[in-house]
């Protein structure tokens, strides 16, 4: 009882403490080592943290720190060569500004699919996005929604094929890779997509209908948060055309594709497992084909502006430094909730959440990934802990059901993205002060596009995968 109680409310001050702004990195250590000594073991709490919270910290550094590394270098690197710039900027004169939301939507959607971390988009989008709105005379505060509908929704959780992180996550657990459940994906991200802009443009009549434009704001310190839209352009005097900044995205998704298919499912592993018998070469090779198709992408966009970088340099070193801190920061939240795991009140939490809907373990999967994303305010996070935790027991139940893994997949990877933006999520609070707008001027929007009508999407992609299967 005391052990379950020491649980709930390390994980409610988690939550507190993360939205009034204290790093994860240090937040996850204490809560665990405060849920620990709630729970009366008191000599237990300091190797808690050495063994278990550390042990479980490296054990994610060793699984995805590669595709962090990567993802973030790649996002630079599209900023600083103006590709990321380019597209918008098409994108954007074929749309108008009377279309100035889809075209937001559809330039971060671009983007974050062809594997540009979501912030990198955020600071790059945000002075188009302004601009655009202001031209349509939109209410600024729906730009933070926008941004997130294209960013951190289908693109991020839904769509066959995209290297974010959060599809990345359960590969090892579920011997899947990032196109599993293809058509239910592309079912769940097309719901996300069209409703989320129709809320947005009925937003805008309304709005409209009121009376209600752009709005008076003062913009002269907006997007300086980390960096802004001014310094991720390092190669403003050198244009890149539409065509050549699409090639790296495009590389990334056709490359995995191919790899994921066609050259890996015609390779022979079996001189690989002799030479290192521990490996789950099932596991890794969704995970081998985002890495490889990152390397490409990276060293042809780096080719391709040769003799145009203002400062190569500079561009990988903020590329490098951009992954550490959402890498870490993920890698804590496991720790944290490896420590939780070793728990006994954590046992009485696993069987009623496992138990939820014995028949039909996708409902079970989902309320776990969406509840803990929630408490730690972040989709990997949650993805992490409660895969590392409970992910043997989910595929157990899977094959005892008769649901393909991969249904389980997409399903965890979509239900993670539903309560990840709750007010103290990291991306959210960063996302408006770039914009330089508050919770209580745009968050309504923002969560009807990132966490009502994405939990809709998988309720629907439930129900047909529960119908009909994976497929």
């Amino acid at each position: 009882m005391f052990s379950t109680l020491a649980i709930i409310i390390t994980l409610l001050l988690l939550m507190f403490f993360a939205y009034r702004g204290y790093s994860v990195l240090i937040l996850a250590p204490i809560m665990a080592a405060l849920a620990v000594l709630l729970s009366g073991d008191f000599l237990s709490s300091i190797p808690a943290y050495t063994d278990v919270f550390m042990g479980a910290l490296s054990g994610f550094l060793l699984k995805f720190f590669p595709i962090f590394l990567l993802g973030a270098l790649f996002g630079r690197l599209m900023a600083d060569s103006g590709a990321a710039t380019a597209i918008a900027k098409t994108v954007v004169e074929k749309l108008g500004a009377s279309k100035a939301i889809l075209a937001v939507i559809l330039v971060c959607g671009i983007l974050t699919y062809g594997g540009v971390s979501l912030f990198v988009v955020a600071f790059a989008i945000y002075p188009i996005a302004k601009d655009l709105f202001k031209a349509a005379d939109i209410p600024k505060r729906l730009i933070p929604a926008a941004i997130a509908l294209g960013s951190f929704t289908f693109t991020m959780t839904a769509l066959p094929g995209t290297p974010a992180i959060q599809n990345a996550i359960p590969i090892p657990y579920y011997n899947t890779n990032v196109f599993a459940a293809p058509v239910l994906g592309l079912i769940g991200g097309t719901i996300m997509f069209v409703c989320g802009w129709l809320w947005l443009q009925s937003r805008a009549r309304k709005a409209n209908a009121a009376g209600e434009g752009y709005g008076q704001h003062d913009e002269s310190d907006v997007g300086g948060v980390g960096g802004g839209a001014a310094e991720t352009n390092l190669l403003s005097t050198h244009h890149t055309s539409f065509t050549v900044a699409m090639i790296p995205l495009i590389l990334v998704i056709s490359l995995n594709a191919l790899l994921t298919y066609f050259v890996f499912p015609s390779m022979d592993f079996s001189g690989l497992q002799a030479q290192f018998p521990d490996l789950n070469i099932a596991g890794s090779l969704g995970l081998w084909s985002i890495i490889l198709s990152l390397v490409v992408a990276c060293i042809v966009l780096i080719v391709m502006r040769l003799g145009h970088w203002t400062n190569l340099q500079k561009t990988i070193n903020r590329g490098t430094y951009d992954s550490m801190l959402p890498i870490f920061n993920t890698a804590s939240e496991v720790g944290y909730g490896a420590v939780i795991a070793s728990l006994a009140g954590f046992l009485l939490i696993r069987d009623s959440i496992l138990n939820l809907t014995p028949d039909n373990p996708l409902i079970s999967e989902a309320v776990a990934m969406t509840t803990l994303a929630g408490i730690t305010g972040s989709s990997s996070g949650g993805l992490s802990i409660a895969l590392s935790t409970l992910g043997e027991d989910y595929l157990r139940m899977a094959v005892a059901a008769g649901i393909d893994p991969e249904l389980m997949h997409r399903v965890a990877v979509m239900a993670a993205g539903g309560l990840d933006t709750l007010p103290h999520s990291g991306a959210v609070i960063t996302l408006l002060a770039i914009c330089g707008l508050t919770h209580k001027q745009s968050y309504l929007n923002l969560a009807m596009v990132t966490m009502v009508i994405p939990l809709l999407a998988v309720v629907v992609v439930i129900t047909l995968g529960t119908m009909f299967g994976s497929f």
